[in-house]
């Protein structure tokens, strides 16, 4: 012990002036470090809000100027009068066979893809370029896929303009999206699940199956979400290998060709013969458009968030 009265080394060290200034020090840098985390965190905060308030801009815009078109019977008949009259039934009812056909197809595929690229693909330079492939595909234009649409699966595969052709061709453009937020769903599983399940005596498929899919199965959804959010709303893809100009008759089969809303919109807003005598109707096709692809969105996320508090 230090005799009475005499300051210990570390009291001395505190009542130095060289302790004065690390402590200054210390305290300038978690200033500077605050200011730059409320920096940060407000830029955020700013784009999220200026991301909401355009959304809300343009559904205010178009509720405004879309509302009054919108009438039982614009909903339930086909369009007449060079289509300045009438409702958009074959085009609400051909885009939703064009979006549940691309995500029959794209879902499925893209999921066994992703399993496979996640669980089964050794890592190397094979899986390096298909990874970078999917990322390029995930960025081409959609008119891309729509002339690939077109030489494909209308000409060669000889289906001619009709749902399957559009509904392949939206499935071929949603498979990077849904692979690519799939294989992050799966590696979002915790390893212990797949070591536990492998103890037990499953075999690799039933652990994938029977633990790392389910587990998984809400970010898939997310993957879904999106896919069918961009399918629904694309009108380049299927101008060349689903949609025409006018057809009032509902489609019966695979093979027929249908109306949609996103081309509707462009033919009503661009070659239409009385464009000015239609800006209701645009306003209220692109109303009833917005509503559609936001109410599957909703209800495939009621359903995400029904999977999450199950698995909690």
């Amino acid at each position: 012990m230090s005799p009475p009265g005499k300051p210990t080394a570390a009291a001395a060290l505190e009542q130095s002036p060289a302790m004065d200034i690390l402590l200054q020090t210390h305290e300038a840098r978690l200033r500077r470090r605050k200011r730059m985390e409320w920096l940060v965190f407000f830029m955020f905060r700013s784009a999220v809000a200026v991301t909401a308030l355009a959304l809300l801009i343009i559904l205010f815009f178009m509720a405004a100027n879309g509302w009054r078109a919108v009438t039982w019977t614009f909903l339930t008949q086909a369009p007449r009068n060079a289509m300045t009259e009438g409702g958009i039934l074959p085009c609400i009812v051909g885009t939703a066979s064009l979006a549940l056909g691309a995500m029959a197809v794209a879902f499925p595929i893209g999921i066994a893809s992703a399993v496979y690229l996640n669980e089964y693909a050794r890592p190397g330079k094979i899986l390096r370029v298909i990874r970078i492939g999917i990322n390029n595909l995930a960025g081409v234009p959609s008119v891309v896929f729509g002339l690939f649409g077109l030489a494909f699966f209308v000409i060669y595969c000889q289906f001619g303009v009709s749902i399957l052709s559009g509904a392949l061709t939206l499935g071929a453009m949603s498979l990077p999206v849904i692979i690519g937020t799939t294989e992050e769903a799966l590696k979002a599983v915790p390893s212990t699940y797949r070591e536990a399940s492998l103890a037990l005596g499953a075999t690799k498929w039933q652990t994938i199956y029977r633990v790392v899919l389910p587990a998984a199965l809400p970010g898939i959804l997310t993957g879904g979400i999106l896919g069918i959010g961009r399918a629904a709303g694309e009108t380049a893809p299927i101008m060349f290998t689903a949609a025409v100009f006018f057809t009032p008759a509902l489609p019966s089969s695979l093979f027929d060709k249908v109306m949609a809303l996103p081309y509707h919109i462009y033919v009503l807003a661009t070659a239409g013969t009385e464009i000015e005598a239609t800006r209701p109707l645009q306003y209220g096709t692109a109303l009833v458009l917005i509503t559609l692809v936001l109410g599957l969105n909703l209800t495939a996320i009621l359903y995400r968030s029904r999977l999450r508090n199950k698995a909690k």
